[in-house]
């Protein structure tokens, strides 16, 4: 379960130092961070920089400190939570620095999120590929001879880190340039360190599960209280869509406060944020922290806006009675669209081969819905053909001429529609046509596409109250 508006902590707290000249003498006590060789460097034909610099902050679901230690019984009974945790990746949020900007644009990533799994045929959970990841690892390591358990773990982990960034990368179309990953304790203390967070709820709530018990209105949590606040998702009308709003609500108000005169002009709690950073995060070894701080220069708390990717079910209700099959189901064009309008480029598209160019009409009635389903299939390996409208349909159809090979690929990834030979249909081409009653992949924009988003980006100007 969870968790953790604790992630902002790895960019921020690096950032934190950025915004002012403060920063250039307080950057040396970072030189103790945890590193790790998680970038892998570009492969000749791999897409371009899109004009970006661009920042994955990972929360993990760890009992242990970054060193791989147990955290003590002590501080779990404080933080609520059980000795046992899962190789879990709980909070995933992209910050997008445009070149030459203040602005920084960062999107969270439901955990619940239904994607394809890097290097199998695979789709699951986003949360649960580390954990994948770093079992595969290991059995491959023992298999191996190898019997160094210590070495196992750390070689694991590092395979477990790489296999989420490109998980990321491969829905989202962001060619990740720095990796940041924090631990539970570490928001505990990084909240702690700045005298806490303003936050406001609409309604009293309550959760037994995360230790959520907050009363309506303004209030400011920290420690064990701030953790509650950003792991709470029972009692929530969207459950894991308002934990992602309270991540992101909470981290707006600790950009503000970390970035406040009244936190860097404070010695002690400068050093007590030093100090939990240290304790409890990992950076990748290329990330060189002194051009970052000078990116960052004039970057204020307004100036992070956070938004959430575009879902395919928005009313989406997490089912703790069957919780393997509850899922975020997210369309990995409407995603990369997204991604890329949040700094005015154009998405990328993944480099296969195209197959048959594949023609779709739009006899459903709903706008936008050709085009949608269109740039999935491109998605998808498929060769970009012709988007139309037409008088309406209620039934959907693919229709071929010379082949229903590719065409029934193309029904079963729509959802199942029926196949249909027809003269009429170009030599090469696919035709797909949505009627009213089509269901499947691009039906909806989620309320979070390019054009329409079902909140408003949260700032630290203007966090308003929440669920």
């Amino acid at each position: 379960m969870h968790k953790l508006g604790k992630v902002l902590v790895a960019g921020l707290a690096v950032a934190v130092f950025g915004g002012t000249a403060y920063g250039y003498t307080t950057l040396e006590s970072l030189d103790g961070i945890t590193r790790e060789d998680v970038i892998e460097a570009p492969e000749p034909g791999e897409r371009p920089a899109d004009g970006s610099l661009d920042i994955l902050l990972v929360g993990r679901d760890s009992r242990t400190n970054q060193q791989g230690e147990p955290l003590d019984p002590a501080m779990l009974r404080e933080l609520r939570v059980g000795a046992n945790g899962d190789d879990l990746t709980d909070t995933l949020i992209v910050l997008r620095i445009p070149n030459g900007q203040k602005a920084v644009k960062a999107f969270s990533i439901p955990r619940d999120s239904f994607v394809a799994e890097p290097g199998t045929k695979d789709k699951t959970k986003i949360n649960g590929i580390f954990g994948h990841a770093k079992f595969a690892s290991a059995s491959e390591q023992r298999k191996a001879g190898k019997t160094d358990k210590a070495e196992i773990e750390k070689v694991a982990i590092t395979a477990a880190r790489k296999a989420t960034l490109k998980a990321v990368e491969d829905l989202t179309g962001v060619k990740i340039d720095h990796f940041a990953e924090v631990n539970l304790q570490s928001f505990y203390d990084i909240s702690n360190a700045v005298g806490g967070v303003e936050v406001c709820l609409k309604r009293d709530t309550k959760d037994v599960k995360s230790g959520a018990n907050f009363k309506a209105g303004k209030q400011t949590i920290q420690g064990a209280d701030a953790l509650a606040f950003v792991r709470q998702r029972e009692d929530l009308p969207r459950s894991d869509l308002d934990r992602v709003r309270r991540q992101q609500v909470f981290l707006a108000g600790l950009a503000k406060q970390v970035l406040s005169a009244g936190t860097l002009a404070n010695p002690a709690k400068v050093s007590d944020l030093i100090d939990a950073v240290k304790r409890s995060v990992v950076l990748d070894g290329s990330w060189d922290l002194l051009d970052f701080v000078k990116q960052m220069q004039g970057v204020s708390g307004g100036g992070i806006a956070f938004e959430t990717i575009p879902v395919v079910n928005p009313d989406y209700r997490y089912n703790p009675k069957q919780p393997t099959w509850t899922a975020v189901q997210v369309d990995p064009a409407q995603v990369r669209a997204f991604a890329a309008s949040l700094i005015g480029a154009q998405p990328s598209t993944p480099q296969t081969p195209a197959g048959p160019k594949v023609d779709v009409v739009n006899a459903s009635g709903k706008d936008g819905l050709a085009a949608r389903v269109s740039d999935l299939l491109v998605e998808k390996g498929f060769g970009k053909g012709d988007t139309t409208a037409d008088t309406g349909r209620r039934t959907s159809v693919v229709r071929f001429s010379d082949a229903s090979g590719p065409a029934a690929e193309i029904a079963k990834l729509l959802g199942g529609l029926e196949t249909q030979k027809a003269d009429s249909v170009a030599a090469g081409h696919v035709q797909v046509v949505l009627g009213q009653v089509y269901k499947g992949p691009g039906v909806s924009a989620g309320g979070g596409s390019a054009g329409a988003r079902t909140d408003q980006p949260i700032t630290s100007d203007d966090t308003g109250c929440i669920d």
